[in-house]
């Protein structure tokens, strides 16, 4: 009903030759996610004077990294799920590589003049992307960051979706300190450059100051994927046999760490990830790695959705929506794989679950 009442409201104002909606106060976050808090200074960009205006189906496009990587095509069966209960149209344009930086910004360009009015976007580089959303909003189209907690995207935005990348990991890490007693020889396994990595990595080195015997003994960049954490992992390994714990930027790094572990014969060390991909939590419950900070990136893609879709229509205040997160290991990780609707891609294996 309230969805089909804001419907009415924007057709009467369309009609009226208005074409801004006052945002409503008191506004609550989609479930599970948290109400939203400001942004920095000068970062937000105001839900209103937006080029949609209700007369119409809302066109919106999902702008991921790459399609490389499932958790990012799981936000997008997210997206998927919501937009075919809200009646909105959505599609998906991302390059195959999360390093084709460039690709994703001609991307961007192309959108630009594809009459769309959002866009859902996620990227590896805030500052190539800035001068394209900076276009996009002075065009009326909303933009969401999807998959951060990027407080001051280098040009405002109208918000932004996504888990507290620190925090998460700062809990993870604290996980990892207590299965150890506090003392350890750590491996650190970085994504590209950027904030994305920053954060992550900064969640669990964070956590390791509070223990001054988990210390860090090496630390090797990779592109976010399999390959280049089974390569850093290997060379690791190779130069400093005594590391018996690991963290990692994202699930995939840990996926190529535990791979090269296992070559190595060292079942010894411990792994740690980060995001919840389908693949990585079938892992963590054959026990061939450790622990991530599950990011339930479906629920994330279903959130954003409905954000995207209340900023045309000049609900949504502003501000990051955080999403939830959770540690997952051996002893709870069934409890996600025995939810197979909210995973992307499908699980590989077969398991007994309550009531299947």
């Amino acid at each position: 009903m309230k969805k089909r009442f804001v419907m009415v409201v924007m057709l009467l104002i369309a009609a009226l030759g208005v074409s801004a909606v006052v945002a409503q106060d008191g506004y609550t976050a989609p479930a599970p996610a948290f109400d939203p808090v400001p942004l920095a200074e000068g970062a937000q960009a105001a839900c209103a004077n937006l080029s949609w205006d209700g007369s119409a189906t809302p066109r919106i496009a999902y702008m991921p990294p790459a399609t490389e990587f499932p958790y990012y095509m799981a936000i997008g069966e997210g997206i998927k799920a919501k937009a075919a209960e809200l009646g909105v149209e959505t599609f998906m344009l991302a390059p195959q590589s999360g390093s084709d930086i460039a690709g994703q910004m001609g991307m961007i360009q192309d959108v630009l003049t594809q009459g769309v009015d959002a866009i859902i976007l996620s990227t590896h580089d805030e500052g190539a992307a800035a001068p394209l959303v900076k276009q996009a909003v002075e065009r009326g189209i909303a933009v969401i960051i999807v998959n951060s907690d990027i407080p001051n995207f280098p040009t405002p935005v109208h918000g932004v979706v996504g888990y507290s990348q620190r925090k998460g990991t700062f809990n993870l890490g604290n996980f990892a300190a207590g299965m150890v007693g506090g003392v350890a020889k750590v491996g650190v396994l970085e994504g590209l450059p950027g904030y994305h990595s920053t954060e992550r990595i900064g969640g669990f080195l964070d956590a390791f100051k509070q223990f001054p015997q988990m210390e860090v003994v090496a630390t090797l960049p990779t592109e976010w994927n399999v390959d280049t954490g089974n390569k850093a992992m290997t060379d690791m390994l190779q130069a400093h046999p005594e590391i018996n714990v690991v963290v990692a930027a994202n699930d995939y790094i840990a996926i190529g760490a535990a791979a090269a572990a296992q070559a190595a014969g060292r079942s010894d060390v411990l792994i740690f990830g980060n995001d919840g991909d389908t693949t990585g939590l079938e892992d963590i419950a054959a026990e061939r790695w450790t622990a991530t900070v599950n990011t339930t990136p479906y629920v994330m893609g279903q959130v954003v959705l409905q954000v995207a879709q209340d900023c045309l229509t000049g609900q949504f205040p502003g501000g990051w929506v955080e999403t939830p997160t959770v540690v997952v290991n051996e002893s709870n990780v069934m409890d996600y794989i025995c939810k197979p609707e909210t995973l992307f891609p499908p699980l590989a294996g077969t398991y007994e679950c309550p009531g299947a």
